[in-house]
């Protein structure tokens, strides 16, 4: 099995995981990148918590809550400027104020919101609502 996007695939696996309903899931193999993500989605509050299991390629498995109406990766990655995330809020998200946009920024990842607040850009990764 090759994966071409292991930020697309962690969030498949999730996305699905509470369309079935089920309690948790588990992401292999894990990244960095995949866990900055999850603790993003931990501190917004549509996931409980996450553990690294760490055997070969190591892997997350993910307490869900039901939270989640849909998740996903932003490809390509936009380049976003500070004053832009009302525009990539309302191609990514379904409402203002509803949702969170994950970004990758000099000072880390973060949510488009924390953003916002430091006045930094960055580069899109993913989107929850």
């Amino acid at each position: 099995m090759t994966l071409v996007d292991s930020i697309a695939n962690a969030l498949a696996v999730i996305k699905n995981a509470e369309y079935a309903g089920k309690p948790e899931c588990t992401i292999y193999p894990a990244s960095k990148p995949i866990g900055n993500i999850l603790n993003v989605m931990k501190d917004e509050g549509y996931i409980d918590e996450f553990e690294l299991i760490d055997d070969k390629g190591g892997k997350f498995t993910v307490k869900l809550h039901g939270k989640i109406n849909k998740c996903g990766a932003v490809k390509p990655r936009y380049s976003v400027k500070k004053g832009e995330f009302e525009k990539w809020e309302k191609i990514y998200l379904p409402s203002r104020d509803f949702g969170v946009l994950i970004l990758s920024t000099p000072e880390g990842v973060m949510s488009h919101r924390e953003a916002k607040k430091r006045g930094v850009g960055g580069v899109l990764l993913a989107y929850v609502f």
